[in-house]
């Protein structure tokens, strides 16, 4: 099978043949038929997750086919449309798995980090990673759900916000222009926030009732005007914006924080006190959680802008995707 994978940290995408290998117990074997290229795919290529091992193929918006089985799989067949995305399996058995919180499990498995992901034509991975993909979902169309889409709709629906509820998406990419989209199909009074004017017409295309300039507005002011915000989800890590966007909840409101940055940003206590807001961060979920988005996005017509490459173009819509040229998720298709 045809193979891109990283050899050494930061080591170059090299296009290689690999043996077909079989499933063991409670594993599938996955015909990859798109996988989408992820931000978090920098922890493979420059060796920045802690234990990662080399070669590995990065990956974890898988989209494809079972096409075989091993033993102790419940319901799973060939043929099966399967998606796997960041939860990646888990162990049952460290504290937060014996709470049912598969998701912080110690031992967490990664698609393309703890084991090779979906730059591959077929993946094994564990049963418990498995989301069905509904048939009117392209294999294109479900992958970027498998992590972007989880994200942003998982965390939404669990920000206690209601339908009618004042929530801000701020930055209009990857997650983002997702985001948008869940949240206007949620039934949410959607407010878009984000820099430059160039934005404002794919942000009301999405689905937003109105576009914030940070750039010229005062967005915490303009939140304020209607109420202050229920929610606002944080797409786009911005150091020098994030603590400032605080001032733009309402009573009790909550800043949920799903884009990744190592940076800080500073708040006040003052800011939290005030109004009982929170801020709080969310991951992706199970894979139980990757199928209810995908689920919703079928029934609703929810879907990623993409950019499609072939499998030998890997390193290409890596560096646009990195360089934050593509609109807005870059997948691979096999």
């Amino acid at each position: 099978m045809k193979s891109v994978r990283v050899e050494q940290p930061k080591g170059p995408f090299k296009l290689v043949d690999e043996k077909i290998v079989e499933p063991a117990r409670e594993q599938v074997r996955i015909r990859v038929q798109a996988c989408g290229i992820c931000h978090s795919d920098m922890f493979t290529k420059e060796g920045a997750w802690p234990g990662i091992t080399y070669p590995r193929s990065p990956g974890h918006e898988i989209a494809g086919v079972i096409d075989a089985l091993g033993e102790d799989l419940g319901d799973w067949k060939v043929g099966d449309r399967v998606g796997v995305g960041w939860h990646g399996g888990n162990c049952f058995r460290c504290d937060p798995c014996r709470r049912g919180d598969f998701v912080n499990c110690k031992f967490l498995k990664i698609p393309g980090i703890s084991y090779d992901g979906g730059y591959t034509a077929h993946v094994i991975a564990p049963v418990e990673a498995l989301a069905h993909i509904p048939d009117v979902l392209r294999p294109e169309e479900a992958a970027p759900l498998m992590c972007a889409g989880i994200t942003t709709f998982n965390a939404l629906r669990h920000s206690g916000a209601g339908p009618g509820d004042l929530v801000g998406i701020q930055g209009i990419g990857g997650l983002g222009h997702l985001g948008i989209q869940f949240a206007a199909k949620s039934g949410y009074d959607v407010v878009a926030i984000g820099r430059g004017e160039d934005k404002e017409p794919l942000a009301l295309k999405l689905g937003a009732r109105r576009y914030i300039d940070g750039s010229k507005q005062d967005v915490a002011a303009e939140l304020n005007k209607d109420g202050g915000a229920t929610v606002i989800l944080v797409t786009a890590p911005d150091s020098k914006a994030i603590g400032a966007l605080v001032d733009g909840l309402g009573v009790r409101g909550r800043l949920v924080i799903v884009g990744a940055s190592p940076e800080p940003f500073a708040v006040s206590s003052i800011q939290l006190i005030s109004l009982q807001r929170t801020i709080l961060g969310w991951p992706a979920g199970t894979s139980k959680d990757s199928e209810d988005t995908l689920k919703f996005a079928a029934q609703t017509g929810v879907r990623a802008m993409i950019e499609t490459f072939p499998i030998e173009r890997a390193a290409e819509g890596y560096e646009r995707m990195m360089t934050g040229k593509v609109r807005f998720r870059a997948v691979l298709m096999h």
